[in-house]
């Protein structure tokens, strides 16, 4: 049996509830038929005030030729993740990532479906950073600014693999050619890219450094290239990364983590040395070192189709390999005193040295998270002190070690699911934990891997290790 018009538009609204965004459909005639509760959310209209009512007379502060719903049903054109910024009834700015496509029946569009995701405060937060770095890169020197910059003086260890890696930084410190830095996380791989630049030929230009996994497509595209007026919905004209780091150096941390068409884009500039901005029609002539980073083995990253072949080829003219901190534990104790300095500065303490039992815990943990997590346990260790000037092995804390997460972890080898005299959130909570730890480590922190292997996004497994303190 067929549906009539109302069962239709009951079983959109059940899924759009289902896939959890914000829908908004208009009809053949350009009439509201279905506008949700997570889109009225978004642009703090009440559904009653749209639906039935013609979209034109709604949103009669976008112009027609730049809405994406009515490209939709007069020229059958679908768009997929488009920055959006326009002002809802009340004139308050909203950002959204839209996808719109027709809704053809033989050959007849009957309607045009959008769905939308809010990123205003993602928005906000790109364009104030674009800004920020605009206004420190045109400003004074990064030293006279306060801003702690780094070169091979700061980095520390006499392990021999690694001063065959620091000399081969130096060397490439000496001339202009990409580097592709590789080093698990926490290893020191920005440590490494700011003594290139800042002991290098361009050490009087710019170094501006972005996290590839840390932007949305939708944004990381403008915040590299920039905006001109007019390219989208609200544009204004905005120099990118790389206008604002030339003569410079511009760091890209994680590329693999940047979306297989937007490597196709970089790789484009990168060989013809110029950009064009989102939206914009002219060329402008770039001249930037690019550093990049990854926290896996190329050869894995290009297999799976997380970083472009001939992407990586263009990079890693110069590659360096940092090695773990399992790889140069002869480094450990250095690495410790030089910390010690450091947070008994900060904290006003006065600790000379670590007992021997404290530096036998520190050489027989393998440290996932390598010399930052060596850091981290230095901080903590001086911070809860007591008074002395030694600190001993009950003052180092390191996380697997734990009593409770050892308990944890041999009931669930042995599938003894027993009472911990805690809820069962807690007790699930711990479990999380437990195995979350032991994939981190087997993997030797390799986030991404791990969040493969649990079949979890990467966003999802750094907040989980955010809240268990991993």
């Amino acid at each position: 049996m067929a549906m009539n018009a109302k069962e239709y538009q009951a079983l959109l609204r059940a899924a759009a509830e289902a896939l959890g965004g914000a829908m908004h459909i208009v009809n053949a005639d350009g009439i509201t038929i279905l506008y949700n509760e997570e889109m009225a959310k978004l642009e703090k209209i009440d559904i009653k005030n749209v639906i039935g009512k013609p979209f034109r007379e709604v949103f009669s502060s976008i112009p027609e030729e730049e809405s994406t719903l009515m490209r939709a049903l007069k020229e059958r054109k679908a768009t997929k993740n488009q920055q959006q910024t326009y002002l809802n009834v009340y004139g308050k700015e909203v950002n959204t990532v839209n996808s719109t496509v027709p809704i053809i029946v033989d050959g007849k569009v009957i309607a045009a479906m959008e769905v939308a995701r809010d990123i205003t405060d993602i928005k906000n937060m790109s364009d104030t950073i674009l800004d920020l770095q605009s206004d420190l890169s045109e400003s004074r020197p990064v030293r006279e600014r306060g801003i702690r910059r780094y070169t091979f003086n700061d980095i520390i260890g006499e392990n021999r693999k690694f001063e065959e890696t620091l000399v081969r930084a130096r060397k490439a410190s000496q001339n202009d050619t990409s580097v592709m830095l590789y080093g698990e996380t926490g290893v020191g791989k920005e440590l490494f890219a700011q003594s290139i630049h800042y002991d290098g030929l361009r050490k009087n230009g710019p170094f501006l450094a972005q996290n590839c996994a840390a932007i949305p497509e939708s944004l990381l595209e403008g915040m590299l290239f920039g905006t001109a007026k007019g390219g989208f919905t609200g544009a204004v004209d905005r120099a990118g990364l790389f206008e604002q780091a030339n003569g410079g150096t511009l760091l890209l941390d994680e590329v693999s983590a940047m979306p297989i068409g937007l490597q196709g884009k970089l790789l484009r500039v990168l060989q013809e040395e110029y950009v064009r901005r989102v939206g914009g029609t002219k060329d402008i002539p770039i001249d930037v070192r690019i550093i990049a980073t990854i926290n896996e083995p190329a050869s894995e990253l290009i297999e799976r189709g997380a970083l472009r072949r001939d992407l990586y080829y263009r990079l890693s003219t110069i590659n360096i390999s940092i090695p773990a901190l399992r790889e140069r534990k002869d480094d450990i104790p250095i690495l410790v005193d030089a910390f010690l300095k450091k947070y008994d500065e900060r904290f006003g303490k006065e600790i000379w040295m670590i007992s021997d039992g404290a530096e036998e815990k520190l050489m027989n943990y393998d440290y996932p998270g390598n010399v930052r997590e060596l850091e981290n346990i230095i901080m903590a260790a001086v911070s809860m002190a007591d008074e002395g000037h030694v600190l001993l092995r009950e003052d180092i804390e390191i996380g697997d070690s734990s009593d409770e997460a050892a308990k944890v972890s041999g009931n669930l080898a042995a599938g003894n699911f027993v009472e911990t005299g805690g809820s069962l959130a807690e007790y699930l909570a711990g479990i999380e934990e437990t195995v979350i730890r032991q994939h981190l480590t087997a993997n030797d922190g390799n986030v991404s891997k791990t969040a493969k292997e649990l079949g979890m996004l990467r966003q999802n497994l750094q907040h989980k290790i955010k809240k268990y303190g991993i």
